[in-house]
């Protein structure tokens, strides 16, 4: 296929190198990964001929050089597979994710390749390198050994088996979840099973039963988390009983969507790899590059912080069994689906605030323009402009320029707010093009979320969660967007993963930070700001439901180390107990409180990039809970604040050890206490 006739071939001749997605179709991606996977590897060869001894500027400088095509292709596709993942696509995703796995093997474990950069590392104390090259070279030798690159010939060759297999399984995860999660969303035939909801939640489940062909009635659809939103307003308990079963029933029902034996064989071949690779299990191999160094520091935090948690949830369980022994008629033992209706009972009688009632001064335009938007100007001085002559990978999708303080344009920002049958569960970013002065391009980054999308002429009213996600989810963005490298291998968010999420969390703060909510939080009809009292007990309530929320996530965290804890001799058959005695094992087994991801819909892990990793997020919210309060201590919502923080944390994305970037910008390490302190645990 020539290059006028696959859009795919070339670089983007639109602006940012935005790929042509008007022009791009299907057909066009599996011809394109073909070409970059043999333009990579000639231009791989090229270094590896190179007769001379190994330096910095012949080998290591051409391997960043290296892959460009292939980055643009990939980056294009897989921004489509996880947010428009037709039926088409999702063949070619299948076709695709053993050959990107022998792709990616045969860069890693080249043995010329190797040696060449094992050579320069050695020479590394004799370089005069500047520090974002001095740490390049490290991080290449110390990637490709980790990735199994010293192995011999008879190792890699099974490794390389064992990763191509993996690919297959962890993009079947996938593809059953995405499937079985549209097969259960739960359809109810009058507006009083529902009873509860706001019209417009009532509208966007009308509209979703009318896109699913539904003559009448209401589809609700399912979250990726366990159980729902909409369970803290329905007042009927068997429409909630019904939510939360089809949430937990997920990939579990003997059909061809059932994951169990997906997830125990990919279990299974993670922990062969890694005793392959020298380590006791995945969770060892993967501990060892990430910023916790082994499973034993990550147990020992999650292990300090579930006893409280736990003894917190269960006062709160008590809290909540008291209410319906009291109210009503015919009282019942609280269950799972009862907990987030009566916790906004309590949280109504205890802080007079029904966060449900909130929504109509959290509409979504004002949200992002003036609470979003806004705080980033004000802090990092950057500016937002729509360009609607830019078309994205699906009409829901917008795109903004932003410009840097003082005008200059500094890339693209893509949200694709509303969920869709083809876009998986969750909320994300990822880059669609990666900044690099080596390269010359700027960053092109995109959010997604899941949000309903009401019907027409209806406005789309967040929940407070929906606020949290976005503005979290906006973190993200802007490390990828302000992460300024010469090096691709540095771009965006490309650090380690349990440090990845502590941006995202730390723009969290501005929820609620006084100018901030005051400038977006406005009725939608009327324009009046929220409550000053309201606002005064919403803060009030940050530790709040915390024993609740701290169990479900830690049970999460905890279960996904304990499938990758086990070693290459073990083996797992029944998924249910596995997860029952991994609960029990740190007493977070509670039935009212049910892990956040159960394994056969954990999609962080079995099909994501968490995998015994998932701890990343309350592992960051220590740097981020020590970070909120340095803002405090020095006048919050600043642009010096933001130039400092941009500078020193963002800006420099993965070209540091991020604790030493954190140690630069805190002036120290992390203290525990603020986290513990926002947790309601200490």
């Amino acid at each position: 296929m020539t290059e006028a006739a696959n859009p795919l071939l070339s670089p983007s001749a639109l602006p940012y190198a935005l790929p042509d997605y008007a022009a791009i179709r299907p057909e066009h991606y599996i011809p394109a990964f073909q070409l970059a996977f043999e333009e990579h590897l000639a231009e791989i060869s090229a270094v590896t001929r190179v007769r001379s001894m190994p330096t910095f500027e012949n080998t290591v400088v051409p391997l960043e050089q290296a892959g460009a095509m292939l980055d643009r292709v990939a980056h294009a596709f897989y921004t489509v597979s996880s947010a428009d993942a037709t039926t088409e696509i999702q063949e070619i995703d299948e076709e695709l994710a053993p050959l990107m796995a022998a792709h990616d093997d045969a860069i890693r474990l080249d043995a010329q390749l190797y040696w060449r950069v094992k050579t320069v590392h050695e020479q590394l104390g004799d370089l005069s390198l500047d520090p974002e090259s001095r740490y390049l070279v490290e991080r290449h030798f110390r990637e490709m050994t980790h990735a199994g690159a010293g192995l011999d010939d008879d190792a890699k060759s099974r490794l390389t088996a064992l990763n191509q297999k993996l690919s297959t399984l962890t993009t079947a995860f996938e593809k059953n979840l995405l499937a079985d999660t549209n097969d259960l969303a739960v359809y109810f035939e009058t507006a009083e099973d529902l009873d509860g909801l706001a019209d417009g939640e009532l509208s966007a489940a009308a509209r979703a039963a009318a896109d699913r062909g539904h003559q009448t009635g209401f589809l609700i659809t399912l979250p990726l988390f366990t159980g729902h939103p909409y369970l803290a307003s329905l007042t009927n308990r068997e429409s909630r009983r019904r939510i939360m079963e089809a949430s937990r029933s997920r990939a579990t029902r003997g059909n061809s969507n059932d994951n169990r034996t997906v997830l125990t064989e990919i279990v299974s071949l993670r922990a062969e790899r890694a005793a392959l690779l020298g380590y006791s299990s995945h969770a060892a191999y993967v501990t060892a590059d990430e910023t916790a160094g082994t499973p034993e520091a990550v147990a020992d935090l999650l292990h300090r912080l579930a006893p409280a948690a736990a003894s917190n949830a269960r006062a709160e369980q008590a809290a909540l069994q008291a209410i319906i022994d009291d109210t009503e008629a015919e009282p019942f033992a609280l269950e799972a689906h009862d907990w987030a209706f009566y916790t906004e009972k309590v949280r109504s009688a205890t802080y007079d605030i029904d966060t449900a009632a909130l929504r109509p001064w959290f509409e979504a335009e004002r949200v992002l323009q003036d609470g979003v938007f806004y705080a980033a100007t004000q802090l990092y001085g950057v500016t937002f402009t729509e360009r609607d002559d830019l078309v994205a990978y699906h009409p829901g999708a917008r795109v903004f320029e932003v410009f840097n303080p003082g005008g200059s344009a500094l890339g693209l920002y893509v949200l694709d707010l509303y969920t869709r049958d083809s876009k998986r569960g969750g909320a994300w970013m990822n880059p669609i093009v990666s900044q690099s002065a080596l390269r010359g391009t700027a960053p092109v980054v995109v959010n997604n979320l899941n949000v309903a999308r009401p019907g027409d002429g209806q406005p789309t009213l967040l929940t407070l969660d929906e606020v949290t996600t976005l503005f979290h989810e906006f973190g993200h963005a802007l490390h990828g967007l302000f992460a300024t490298v010469n090096y691709p291998h540095f771009a965006g968010t490309n650090v380690f993963r349990d440090f990845v999420e502590f941006p995202s969390q730390v723009n969290e703060m501005w929820i609620l930070w006084a100018e901030v909510l005051d400038n977006y939080a406005r009725h939608f009809e009327t324009g009046e700001p929220l409550d000053a009292a309201i606002v005064e007990r919403l803060r009030g309530t940050e530790t709040f439901n915390q024993g609740h929320d701290t169990s479900e996530y830690l049970a999460a965290a905890w279960l996904d180390q304990a499938w990758h804890r086990i070693g290459a001799s073990d083996a797992v058959t029944d998924v249910v107990a596995f997860e029952t005695e991994a609960l029990a094992e740190i007493g977070l087994d509670n039935p009212a409180v049910p892990t956040r991801y159960s394994s056969t819909y954990f999609a962080h892990v079995f099909s994501g990039g968490y995998s015994a990793g998932y701890y990343s997020y309350i592992w960051s919210e220590v740097l981020d809970a020590d970070t909120v309060e340095w803002f405090r201590e020095n006048g919050g919502l600043t642009r010096e604040n933001g130039d400092r923080f941009r500078a020193r944390l963002l800006g420099v994305g993965g070209s540091k050890d991020p604790l030493e970037a954190y140690r630069d910008f805190r002036g120290r390490d992390a203290e525990i206490t603020p986290l513990l302190k926002r947790r309601g645990l200490g």
